[in-house]
């Protein structure tokens, strides 16, 4: 698929051990078109450095046949165990690694966030979230949870990304963009988010 030059492929990635999520965006303003979803699901039995490299090459083949403007990913919840974190950490390694490779800049947002732009709560479940997806990109197939929730990174973005034009060319400690972090107090109004409650 060719994107024009006015357009913008974004990729939303959920990362995960087992199953790593990804969405594909085609965004031209607020405009949004589903371009690719699925998600890289390792064999459970794999040792964590096979798994890690099976996920690198699924995303190494999908930025090469659709390279994006964009990589959104959700941030670690730091209410999992440290354990789970620090494999978190490892697939969110391979992740940024990707991105640069393909030359994109990465955005993070926290998992709240991601629910209450999307969603309207940032305490929506998974069901709610995935309702949510699927009426906004007018898309009614069965969806993997991990798919839907990539997809909901990749809108998030796309919607801060509308509320500031600057946020792609703006730099942060973080990552190759400015991402939620750096959002004035009326960009957080206008998604209704309150910080109040993270």
């Amino acid at each position: 698929m060719k994107i024009s030059d006015a357009a913008s492929l974004i990729l939303g990635i959920d990362p995960g051990t087992q199953h790593t999520g990804y969405g594909l965006l085609r965004a031209e303003g607020r405009r949004m078109e589903l371009v690719s979803q699925g998600r890289f699901s390792p064999p459970a039995a794999w040792e964590l450095p096979r798994r890690l490299a099976y996920i690198h090459k699924g995303l190494m083949e999908l930025v090469a046949g659709y390279p994006p403007q964009a990589v959104a990913v959700e941030d670690i919840f730091y209410g999992h165990n440290v354990r789970s974190a620090l494999k978190l950490g490892h697939v969110r390694g391979v992740i940024l690694l990707t991105a640069a490779l393909a030359g994109a800049p990465v955005f993070e947002y926290a998992p709240r966030q991601v629910k209450s732009t999307v969603a309207g709560y940032g305490q929506a479940d998974k069901n709610q979230v995935a309702r949510m997806v699927s009426e906004l990109l007018n898309f009614r197939e069965p969806m993997a949870a991990d798919a839907a929730d990539a997809l909901a990174v990749a809108i998030c973005h796309i919607s801060q990304s509308g509320l500031n034009g600057l946020l792609a060319h703006t730099p942060t400690r973080r990552g190759g963009g400015r991402g939620w972090r750096g959002m004035s107090a009326d960009d957080v109004a206008t998604l209704n988010y309150d910080p109040g409650k993270g």
